[in-house]
């Protein structure tokens, strides 16, 4: 008797649990600045308050002098510390670029309705905050102009588009700055939204089960483990 009872407190605990990461909301912040060759990336993922915290930062990315790739160093981390606990530095170049698409390429098309998937999933986003500052310049003052002008279509319509498709819940703070007398090229984006962690875990559910079938042939590392373990049809 004891051993059931003890068993139907487990089970219950386990779906306590199991609601409680369900409806936990997952914040993300995310800030990005370029300053001519100084580059700065840097993504935080917080739940509960603050007690679950994860930070990525990518503060060099730079191109290297014996090769045409860039060079980033990555810091990773985790809880309440502020140190990073690993870090590591990666070369990048244009053929891992290009795996890249091809493997964006091989997921739309075992995939059934993946653009579908991915706005059932945006619509549960909320945009808390976002601010995106631009200063620019070419040295000459028609350019400039022109170049004013395109930069504010550009950020213009890439509102437009994540307004469209996630929850705006406060107005954006967008800049352009234009500089006639000097050449100057320096962007800061910060952006923090939140979602539920149960939708982005329906999201991936999702993804498995409309999975076509097949072994994909993806070129990068992660994705490439993946598919040499073989892939099932859901």
């Amino acid at each position: 008797m004891k051993k059931v009872k003890w068993l139907l407190i487990a089970v219950i605990a386990l779906i306590i649990l199991f609601i409680l990461i369900m409806v936990t909301k997952l914040k993300v912040l995310f800030h990005f600045y370029h300053g001519n060759d100084n580059d700065h990336l840097k993504i935080q993922f917080k739940a509960w308050f603050g007690l679950i915290r994860y930070k990525v930062e990518v503060p060099l990315i730079k191109v290297d002098d014996n090769s045409p790739t860039l060079v980033v160093e990555e810091k990773k981390a985790a809880g309440t510390q502020e140190d990073a606990t690993n870090k590591k530095t990666e070369q990048f170049s244009a053929k891992d670029l290009i795996n890249s698409l091809h493997d964006t390429k091989e997921l739309i098309n075992h995939i059934v309705s993946l653009h579908r998937i991915i706005r059932k999933f945006l619509r549960h986003v909320t945009i808390r905050k976002l601010e995106w500052h631009t200063f620019a310049g070419i040295g000459d003052a028609a350019h400039t102009g022109m170049l004013t002008g395109a930069l504010w279509a550009i950020k213009g319509s890439i509102i437009g588009l994540v307004s469209h498709y996630m929850k705006l819940k406060a107005p954006p703070d967008i800049t352009v700055t234009p500089h006639f007398q000097f050449a100057v090229s320096q962007t800061a984006f910060s952006c923090m939204i939140h979602f539920r962690v149960g939708h982005a875990m329906l999201a991936g559910i999702k993804l498995i089960k409309y999975w076509k079938g097949g072994r994909p042939d993806f070129k990068t590392k992660p994705l490439s483990a993946l598919s040499d373990d073989g892939t099932k049809s859901v």
